[in-house]
């Protein structure tokens, strides 16, 4: 699996998100917001807040909190004053970084960011330094359980999937962006259960680390994840089998 995807599934394993729900709605609710900005209030002429708005169901965000969410947005708030940021740096073993945040201040932000990768002895680099390294492509994540992995990468590839990646039960499936809705209401007309469908940037190639490194790489993203304004976090890194269950225990 790719260093996000063994990032995601290191995150569920810790309950990282459950212990963080707050902190996760919040996040949620920015992406909402910042869709709505882009595109309107309405989710059936606005691709980015459909998105946006099966990902906080995905994540058991309350309905009344979404609907209260775009209509936030869809008004003259403070929220509205959102901006993207994307940043760049370097981890441990010569891994790549790269970070999406949605901020009201691009420059405490910068801050934070930074400090994180100067306290883990890494550095934040310029931008386009390691963004040609990551590709946008759907991402839908599917938890086999009592299905055979394979009959679901078969399913997914003629739902019109580029790519299967099967470890155990979970299965990762890759789409061109534009296609993702699609696929993944394929999927679940099959009676396939989605665990989560999203839009990311994967790395086209991947570095493997080293037991040290890996434990530091982790550390510093699990780190940038607890950062407020961050929303995204990707790497490259490839970490090895027993570092990741050393660090899910």
């Amino acid at each position: 699996m790719s260093g996000h995807s063994k990032w995601s599934s290191i995150k569920r394993q810790k309950g990282m998100a459950d212990a963080k729900r707050g902190q996760l709605f919040t996040k949620l609710t920015k992406e909402i917001h910042i869709a709505v900005r882009e595109g309107g209030g309405d989710p059936q002429a606005n691709a980015r807040l459909r998105l946006a708005v099966q990902k906080a169901k995905d994540n058991n965000m309350p309905l009344e909190n979404i609907e209260r969410a775009i209509k936030r947005a869809s008004g003259t708030t403070d929220e509205a004053a959102l901006t993207e940021v994307t940043l760049e740096g370097y981890g441990p073993g010569g891994s790549a970084i790269l970070l999406q945040a949605l901020t009201d201040n691009r420059n405490r932000t910068l801050a934070e960011v930074r400090n994180v990768f100067s306290r883990n002895n890494v550095s934040l680099g310029e931008s386009g330094c390691v963004s040609w390294i990551f590709e946008p492509r759907g991402v839908i994540a599917i938890e086999a359980n009592n299905t055979d992995a394979e009959e679901l990468a078969l399913s997914a590839i003629d739902a019109g999937a580029d790519d299967v990646k099967v470890d155990g039960a979970a299965v990762e499936v890759y789409t061109q962006p534009q296609d993702l809705e699609a696929v993944r209401k394929t999927l679940e007309q099959q009676g396939i259960a989605i665990s989560s469908a999203e839009l990311l940037q994967v790395p086209k190639t991947m570095v493997s680390l080293d037991e040290k490194s890996a434990l530091q790489a982790l550390r510093l993203l699990e780190k940038l994840e607890e950062l407020d304004d961050v929303q995204h976090v990707f790497t490259n890194a490839d970490f090895p089998n027993e570092v990741v269950e050393k660090y899910s225990g």
